[in-house]
């Protein structure tokens, strides 16, 4: 699949905004935390997946009913939902120079009930996108940083209509944005995911 940049200008995809807040002191901090460690940007943003994607718990697998969408509150709460979590990478790579772009798929509940649209990141390295899911593993689930051949958490279906939308969007996609400032916890906001972009 080709990945298709929803504006030409890269310099969007280091932008900061009210949910990727990459210039936020909670944010910066973290950022310069994990630099220390981190010998290139290969692998900072290594360390920065694997910190996002180990440590801030998916809200519906720790049974958090709390809704972050803003970067620094998820680093601050140490939850979120995919959206959200696709938002603090996001901003630590950001933080740190690194092109990140958010990045959806359409998935079909595990009940067979419908869909719903997922949300993950891609980071530009070496001229090209590499699509990330800091989702968080879980059995079943097992997304690495890779940017040799994606590893991601799940790989769309076409004969049960789920999609890999090819859009890398600068910004959170309006439709995802606005469930999320609107789900006072995560049981309603289950109930309004988007089921397409």
């Amino acid at each position: 699949m080709e990945l298709i940049q929803n504006t030409p200008d890269l310099s969007a995809y280091l932008a900061a905004d009210e949910v990727i807040d990459h210039d936020h002191p909670l944010v910066r901090e973290m950022a310069a935390r994990l630099a220390r460690q981190a010998e290139d940007s290969y692998a900072y943003a290594r360390l920065a997946f694997e910190f996002v994607r180990d440590t801030i718990p998916h809200s519906a697998d720790s049974g958090d009913p709390r809704v972050t969408w803003r970067a620094s509150d998820v680093l601050e709460q140490g939850t979120g939902i995919c959206y959200a979590k696709s938002h603090a990478l996001a901003a630590l790579l950001r933080a740190e120079d690194i092109p990140t772009a958010l990045c959806y798929q359409r998935l079909a509940h595990d009940d067979g009930s419908g869909h719903a649209v997922h949300g993950l990141v891609a980071v530009r390295f070496n001229g090209a996108w590499h699509r990330q899911d800091p989702r968080g593993n879980k059995p079943g689930v097992d997304a690495q940083f890779s940017l040799d051949g994606e590893r991601l958490a799940w790989v769309p279906d076409p004969e049960s209509n789920e999609v890999d939308y090819p859009v890398l969007y600068a910004e959170p996609h309006p439709a995802v944005l606005s469930v999320l400032k609107a789900a006072p916890d995560r049981p309603y906001l289950w109930k309004t995911l988007p089921t397409e972009l």
